[in-house]
């Protein structure tokens, strides 16, 4: 089967404004563990990480216009562009790149089951101490209505750009005529588009 859907899988970290209200819950557990010059460290690292993110996204040869993004923590809703915007606005690394990419005319999608983020959230705010969640059930169920949503959105022709937390495993569950590359790998596949970088 020829493959005409392509998506580019972006594994993202989460930046401190991307856990709103939980940030002092999970700041004060973090510095409780690893004590608070690692929380700083932390935080250079994930800084780090999103420069090198933004500047590979910014370098890939794409017409924006056959662009759809799916974001990770992005219910479906009709407030897609709002959310983005006071997001961005706030100071949140991931949502500026994604407002840049809209500028130049990509769609944001809405791309979570909104009860099943409502479920995520009530788990985050019950956890105590917890370094991080396990892939459970519920991670499943969101995966799944991830992979689904972009199934069904996604046209022929068209390029998916996913940004997703490292412990979803969405491609595994995606429509087999989809074309799926990691950033790094859609990166290296291009470099005689792209230039070396």
């Amino acid at each position: 089967m020829k493959k005409t859907r392509k998506l580019i899988y972006v594994h993202i970290v989460h930046t401190s404004q991307d856990m709103g209200s939980l940030l002092e819950k999970v700041k004060r557990e973090y510095i409780a563990i690893y004590g608070e010059q690692r929380w700083n460290q932390h935080l250079k690292e994930v800084d780090a990480l999103w420069a090198k993110t933004v500047e590979k996204i910014k370098s890939l040869p794409l017409d924006y216009r056959k662009v759809k993004i799916y974001q990770d923590g992005m219910p479906v809703c009709d407030r897609e562009v709002e959310i983005v915007n006071k997001l961005a606005a706030d100071g949140n690394t991931n949502h500026q790149l994604l407002l840049e990419l809209i500028e130049k005319g990509a769609t944001i999608m809405g791309t979570e089951e909104p009860a099943l983020l409502i479920q995520e959230r009530d788990r985050l705010i019950n956890s105590s101490g917890q370094k991080s969640l396990p892939y459970d059930d519920l991670m499943e169920q969101r995966d799944e209505y991830i992979a689904k949503r972009i199934g069904s959105t996604l046209n022929e022709d068209e390029t998916g750009i996913l940004f997703i937390g490292a412990l979803h495993r969405v491609a595994d569950k995606l429509p087999d005529d989809i074309e799926v590359s990691n950033l790094l790998d859609y990166e290296n596949s291009h470099r005689t588009i792209i230039g070396e970088r």
